[in-house]
């Protein structure tokens, strides 16, 4: 019997599934993937390891600047009948802290791509702010920016959020923690993937409150939050080769009118799509990629 047999998860996402422990939360990254905000039939082996043990990388080295809601990845942490199953969970599940979460999702964008470079095409702006004349595709952008969006249900699309509408939301002190700690978090991360061969061009941060206190949550830097792009290729003017799902992207949009179901991945597509991701994991962190499961 498999653990999602024995326990169903209390909460299921895209990729992640989640346990409710009382004052505590176990993470569960499954290799799973979406694209066009459909969950495919086929998974992508190590993806969800990946994603953990990356966030996990993270945690760890902002953890001088900023505390996470992380508590352990060791199956000896976990309460039965977790750690009962170390063949389905080592390596791609955390315990973590219960947190008061922010309803909104913590945007830095620091080169144009994806949704902002169609508002700045259409309108000249980045979520509502104007930018300079004569930007292309995956240009740096002068300084990162802040564009904090809504956090949408499954199925639903987030919604761009001026700062204003932020404050709005959250109030105006919360609102500028996480815009200041977005950044500061970006930057810092910007840095250290340049000094080792990656372009962070955009990501996604979470956080909450633990006992009062502002944490980081959910995942950090990862290919299903963030956009990564390899130096030695960068060339602005065009779309970027990317260490996440876009291979996946590209392919269904040649090869689906987006009726229906989704259909199957060809193997060939699987399996340069797990290799990006464990690129991006090895580039990061400086260490291989040795698989904890599967």
């Amino acid at each position: 019997m498999t653990l999602s047999e024995k326990v169903k998860p209390d909460y299921q996402g895209k990729v992640r599934d989640i346990y409710d422990l009382g004052d505590k939360l176990l993470l569960v990254a499954s290799d799973r993937v979406s694209a066009f905000d459909y969950v495919l039939p086929d998974t992508i082996p190590f993806k969800g390891e990946v994603l953990n043990r990356l966030s996990i990388f993270w945690y760890e080295f902002f953890d001088m600047l900023m505390e996470s809601h992380f508590i352990s990845a060791e199956m000896a942490d976990f309460p039965e009948p977790f750690k009962s199953y170390p063949e389905e969970l080592a390596g791609r599940s955390m315990l973590v802290h219960k947190c008061e979460m922010f309803k909104i999702e913590c945007i830095v964008r620091g080169y144009l791509s994806g949704s902002a470079l169609a508002e700045y095409q259409e309108k000249g702006s980045i979520s509502g702010v104007e930018q300079p004349v004569g930007l292309q595709d995956s240009d740096m952008l002068e300084h990162p920016m802040y564009t904090p969006t809504t956090k949408a249900p499954i199925g639903e699309h987030d919604m761009p959020l001026t700062l204003d509408e932020s404050f709005q939301l959250l109030g105006e002190g919360p609102g500028t923690a996480l815009a200041s700690n977005s950044l500061m978090l970006y930057n810092i991360g910007r840095d250290l993937a340049r000094s080792r061969g990656l372009i962070i061009a955009d990501t996604k941060f979470e956080f909450g409150l633990l006992d009062g206190r502002l944490v980081i949550a959910d995942e950090v830097l990862t290919p299903d939050s963030s956009r990564f792009w390899p130096m030695d290729d960068y060339e602005p003017g065009r779309p970027q080769k990317s260490f996440d799902k876009q291979i996946v992207r590209d392919w269904l949009k040649a090869n689906w009118d987006f009726k229906g179901e989704p259909p199957r991945l060809p193997r060939d597509i699987i399996e340069a799509t797990s290799k990006r991701y464990i690129e991006a994991y090895e580039l990061l962190t400086q260490t291989e990629f040795v698989p904890m499961v599967g």
